[in-house]
């Protein structure tokens, strides 16, 4: 096994919600957030079973771990659910992950496994994602209505074109479909880790990977990898709010490299804290970046079009000098 080899194997697994409901009784399909709550406690406990037996024949011990969307947004509890993997890593466990569906909802969800298992990827920095579908990678269209489609077996980079083939194309399985895992291909591919689609039924189809065979579709990393402090920004805060600057503040920040001052800011929208993510949007609409705010947006409707100087006399304090750093903030492909 990979784990004998010295190679360090995370799983992320679904299946408790499915498991739970046979076992209660219930439908899957339509089924009240209570009640899938309960399924997914019902379930989570089989399948963890599950995956101790059958990794436990092969002489491995697993651990599990159970996250929410909320637990990554916080940059805490993501460093803790980090050191948690990595300390089960050092004992030679596997650790198992899932979302919490115990208590999850809608505004707390990863939405599929696809997009945990690339949170995951960042969150320990994994070298490689292995996405088990069932299907033997990314084609052109769905093989199964179109005779003349063709396995895509390297992409470069995700680009729109990459994007209209996956979702042309389908898995059987799953809430994400080929779009989601494409996406998180590309999510992982910004933090500098390289993705395989590969089929999860097929004997071997990792380790066949791993060992070169042309199997799949393999997705390039980014050699402009981002760092993991922005990919966190980008892909796992959920914006609280916006920002909206005039021309002189989006071509000071899009073409100078500057930070977000006061004096650009024209309008502020939503209620959030300093600290959390926020959409820069200029004068057209359109957004600019995401990132991390310094100042409360009660805060930020007494100083926008103020300068930097004038933020203690009008607040009685200064925290910043500007409302948001360029380090803290990605711009918009």
């Amino acid at each position: 096994t990979l784990v004998k080899q010295g190679r360090k194997v995370a799983i992320v697994s679904s299946g408790a919600v499915t498991i739970g409901a046979r076992r209660l009784e219930v439908g899957r399909r339509n089924l009240s957030i209570p009640v899938k709550q309960a399924a997914a406690a019902v379930g989570q406990s089989d399948l963890i079973g599950l995956w101790a037996k059958s990794l436990g024949e092969e002489g491995l011990k697993v651990g599990q771990i159970l996250l929410t969307h909320d637990d990554l947004a916080n940059r805490r509890r993501f460093l803790n659910a980090r050191n948690t993997i990595n300390t089960l890593f050092d004992f030679g466990l596997v650790p198992v992950i899932n979302e919490n569906d115990t208590v999850a909802v809608h505004e707390i969800k990863f939405g599929d496994n696809d997009t945990l298992s690339a949170r995951v990827t960042t969150l320990i920095e994994a070298g490689l994602l292995a996405v088990l579908s069932d299907v033997d990678g990314l084609y052109s269209s769905d093989p199964r209505l179109d005779k003349n489609a063709r396995k895509v077996d390297i992409v470069d980079r995700v680009d729109d074109s990459i994007l209209a083939m996956a979702k042309d194309s389908s898995t059987r399985t799953g809430l994400g479909g080929m779009a989601s895992k494409v996406r998180a291909a590309d999510e992982a591919a910004r933090i500098g880790t390289a993705t395989i689609i590969i089929p999860g039924a097929k004997d071997n189809s990792l380790l066949d990977a791993l060992a070169g065979m042309p199997i799949g579709t393999f997705f390039f990393p980014h050699k402009d990898r981002m760092s993991g402090k922005k990919h966190w920004i980008e892909y796992t805060l959920k914006s609280q709010g916006q920002i909206i600057v005039d021309k002189g503040a989006k071509d000071a920040l899009t073409l100078n490299g500057r930070s977000l001052l006061a004096s650009g800011i024209t309008d502020v929208k939503g209620d959030f804290e300093s600290g959390e993510a926020v959409d820069i949007v200029g004068p057209d609409g359109k957004t600019i970046a995401k990132g991390l705010v310094n100042y409360h947006s009660p805060e930020l409707a007494q100083i926008m079009g103020r300068k930097s100087g004038e933020i203690e006399k009008i607040l009685g304090y200064k925290i910043y000098d500007e409302v948001m750093h360029r380090n803290d903030m990605v711009f918009s492909r």
